[in-house]
């Protein structure tokens, strides 16, 4: 949440045209009560894109999965992944895998509510959960509502005792549960998630699930993406050629929003990590962490700050 925006995955579709980007994610009652247009609104070039819904009211997630069908987007997915308190309060989120029953009962609803594919992303295990057993359950259960992609993030969920960022981090990843998943349930398609961050490690993941979902890595070192399109998903290119034809590539769409009202850093920010490990990197994102906000920003100060990312001057030889 608060990083996955229009802009962020506008920026990210100047890298890969195949992959799947997916919203940060959007509670029901912020849909149902709350400005639809500015939390569905997307850019058309981010197809293929998938909404991503928090909830656990079967009508509202239904009305909800219409909502994102309505503004065209190619999927929902239904999170029962985040484990933050106020999601916990809301009774969705995490804890939801403890109501197996409840999240098929969301799927089947928002199934009939919409023609597109209804997704659930969730984790292997919460709290009290410490069995592979209740893991296949879990899917088992929610299948029968119709799912037939999970997501899985390969960490547990502790819901009383570590802060979401620490949910990341602490719990002992498990892949090997994720791929037996698939194992079992070798008609539905598994999708890994958590701790990968090199597409070579993707090719590893590839040969025992379906698919690899990428969050933080991606999003702090968004160049990875630039090779996802050619090295996994079949294309006889690379979607971009140089870190410089990404960002004159968003110069247009930075332009337009900018006369809507926007400030550069609302995209700028998501391409800090562009020159990541490169000559320049740092200044490249200082700079754009000192000015991108200011009101008279444009886009000149993003190539200003490119520029500090040329290549260095060779260093001259003395011979004798």
């Amino acid at each position: 949440m608060d990083w996955t925006d229009r802009h962020c995955r506008r920026f990210w579709r100047t890298l890969t045209r195949r992959a799947r980007v997916y919203t940060e994610m959007v509670t029901t009652g912020a849909l149902l009560h709350g400005d639809v247009e500015r939390h569905l609104r997307f850019n058309n070039e981010e197809h293929p894109v998938a909404l991503q819904l928090g909830g656990a009211v079967p009508e509202e997630l239904a009305q909800c999965a219409a909502l994102g069908e309505e503004w065209d987007y190619d999927e929902i997915n239904l999170n029962c992944g985040c484990p933050s308190d106020r999601v916990q309060n809301g009774r969705f989120g995490a804890c939801l895998m403890a109501e197996p029953t409840l999240v098929r009962d969301c799927v089947a609803a928002m199934r009939a509510a919409c023609d597109i594919p209804v997704t659930v992303k969730h984790r292997i295990g919460i709290d009290h959960q410490e069995c592979y057993s209740e893991l296949v359950d879990f899917v088992g259960t929610v299948a029968e509502g119709g799912a037939e992609v999970f997501m899985v993030h390969a960490r547990k969920a502790w819901l009383q005792g570590l802060s979401p960022k620490e949910n990341r981090e602490v719990p002992p990843l498990n892949y090997p549960w994720v791929h037996q998943l698939k194992r079992d349930f070798p008609d539905l398609t598994i999708v890994i998630n958590g701790g990968i961050e090199t597409l070579e490690a993707c090719e590893q993941q590839l040969e025992h699930v379906d698919g690899v979902m990428l969050g933080r890595a991606a999003y702090q070192n968004p160049w990875l993406l630039s090779e996802v399109d050619s090295l996994l998903l079949g294309a006889l290119k690379a979607a971009c050629g140089s870190r410089e034809d990404a960002i004159e590539t968003m110069l247009p769409y930075i332009e337009e929003q900018l006369s809507e009202g926007a400030r550069l850093h609302h995209v700028t920010r998501h391409m800090l990590g562009l020159y990541q490990g490169q000559y320049g990197g740092r200044q490249y994102r200082r700079h754009l962490s000192e000015h991108a906000h200011k009101a008279e920003s444009n886009a000149d100060t993003l190539m200003e700050a490119m520029a500090f990312c040329a290549a260095p001057p060779a260093r001259a030889v003395a011979l004798r």
